[in-house]
């Protein structure tokens, strides 16, 4: 019963202290309202998010959706793994989100814990 007791509150304390990134120079209400970057806003934001970078690893899944807004597309990967995906650019995706497209993204990966551990900048989806 105490390792039980001792694995929850150890998961409870890991979960609870994520990294919060440093978000000074990044406009978060315009990169968030334009959703799939069908507005242009987002394109703006590149040097930013290319630069800091490393400002993204370590944040949970969680907090990576309350700062950014819900992801452009979500992708299950192996091994309980996943990618959240945001289009950095218009595309014919703007149409019909399940258009292919190769407007540049950034896509976050999660382990299995839920943090991020890489950021990559691409055409299309990963």
């Amino acid at each position: 019963m105490r390792i039980l007791t001792a694995l929850a509150l150890l998961f409870l304390i890991s979960v609870s202290c994520t990294n919060q990134p440093d978000l000074t120079g990044f406009d978060v209400e315009s990169f968030k309202k334009d959703r799939g970057s069908c507005g242009g806003t987002r394109e703006k934001q590149i040097d930013w998010l290319k630069t800091h970078k490393m400002t993204w690893k370590g944040v949970s899944s969680n907090d990576l959706e309350d700062i950014l807004g819900k992801p452009d597309i979500q992708q299950l990967a192996d091994r309980n793994q996943e990618y959240y995906v945001y289009f950095l650019e218009k595309g014919p995706h703007c149409d019909k989100i399940t258009n292919p497209s190769q407007a540049r993204t950034m896509a976050f990966r999660f382990s299995a814990m839920g943090l991020t551990t890489e950021i990559t900048f691409q055409q299309g989806l990963p």
